[in-house]
């Protein structure tokens, strides 16, 4: 009889184990079944085969707890600072959610994480023409954001393609409407302000979500065939503001010194005004007391008033009168002429005032002791 059959008496276990038989293995599996079936609720089985069927049945909810504990884990994650997360919930929009730790559940949630506070930049150049019919390379870079996540994710399918779409629109539109001299010169500023209004709307209408923080239009510059006559146009255009500039500085230096002129005229004017004014008043004044006194006394008055005006005439006269005492003839003495040939005279020394008086004295006395002496024989004889 074999050691493990049933009755009779048991031999040792071989295996050393004393009286103890082997251990199991449907013993342990029950075993097993009976602690996953306490611990979720289900209760033991008494029959064989139920034992297999609740080992098996424990082993899958031990993996199926397992993978549960997994897809849990893999619902976690973080949305960063600078970062926003759109949530669809079976493809549908759910939530939005800002920075920090989340949970959604895995295959159930779609998470879209978008940067919103990174500027990004497109850039675009083109041929364009404007409003006086001249066609000008232009090209401009645009910086921008992402302002509702949201829009930017669910109302677009690709927004960066539409936004330079609209770039390109709004930039011709503007461009269409300038002239040359703006779109390459200083206009290029107030060109760059409206694209940024006209393209914040286009972008608006279409739901992007796009914030545009500026738009830079750069130095353009004519097409290559029509450069050199380019060039020449603006070369002329200098030339022409220096030369304002130099006419400008000559106006700014003569028109200030015509002024001075002018009210130097006027007030020597109005001086000549005063004195003559002046003048004027105190001859009348002196009228007016001469006038007072020949009421008075009319005889004295006139007398003295030739007097005076002989006096005043005969004071500029270079010539003297002499009336002899017994004849009625005057004596003219040219003393002027007189004085002339004395400093004309070849070989003249020059003398001072007083010599040639002196002289001029001397030979008039001279003159007149002749005449009288004549005078005195022509008496005798008669």
């Amino acid at each position: 009889m074999a050691w493990n059959e049933p009755g009779g008496n048991k031999p040792k276990d071989p295996w050393g184990g004393g009286e103890q038989g082997p251990p199991d293995l449907d013993e342990a599996i029950k075993k097993v079944q009976e602690k996953l079936g306490s611990l979720f609720g289900g209760r033991p089985s008494s029959s064989g085969g139920g034992n297999a069927v609740g080992a098996g049945g424990g082993l899958l909810a031990l993996i199926l707890v397992a993978a549960l504990i997994f897809w849990a884990a893999m619902g976690f994650y973080k949305v960063d600072e600078q970062e926003r997360g759109v949530i669809f919930r079976l493809g549908r929009y759910h939530a939005t959610v800002g920075p920090g730790l989340h949970w959604n559940p895995p295959f159930i949630d779609d998470v879209t994480r978008v940067t919103v506070t990174t500027e990004r930049q497109y850039t675009s150049r083109g041929l364009m023409l404007t409003q006086d019919e001249n066609i000008v390379e232009l090209p401009l870079t645009v910086q921008y954001n992402i302002g509702d996540a949201k829009a930017f994710v669910v109302n677009v399918r690709d927004p960066e393609i539409s936004l330079q779409h609209a770039t390109d629109s709004a930039l011709r539109h503007v461009v269409g409407s300038s002239s040359l001299d703006a779109a390459l010169g200083e206009g290029r500023q107030l060109i760059g302000d409206e694209v940024k209004q006209r393209l914040q709307a286009y972008l608006n209408d279409y739901g992007t979500g796009i914030q545009i923080v500026k738009v830079n239009i750069q130095e353009g510059k004519p097409p290559a065939p029509v450069k050199s006559a380019f060039d020449d146009v603006v070369k002329a255009k200098e030339d022409e503001e220096r030369l304002k500039n130099e006419a400008q500085a000559y106006a700014n230096g003569v028109v200030p010194e015509a002024r001075g002129r002018a009210q130097r005229i006027i007030e020597e004017a109005m001086g000549y005004r005063s004195q003559v004014v002046a003048a004027a008043t105190g001859e009348a004044q002196r009228f007016e007391s001469v006038l007072t006194e020949y009421e008075r006394n009319p005889d004295v008055t006139r007398e003295r008033l030739y007097i005076d005006a002989i006096q005043e005439v005969m004071s500029n006269s270079s010539k003297v009168l002499v009336d002899l005492d017994g004849g009625n003839n005057v004596m003219y003495l040219p003393l002027n002429q007189f004085t002339q040939q004395q400093t004309a005279a070849p070989g003249a020394v020059q003398v001072d005032g007083s010599d040639i008086a002196r002289r001029i004295t001397d030979e008039v006395m001279e003159r007149l002791r002749r005449q009288s002496a004549t005078t005195y024989r022509r008496g005798d004889s008669r």
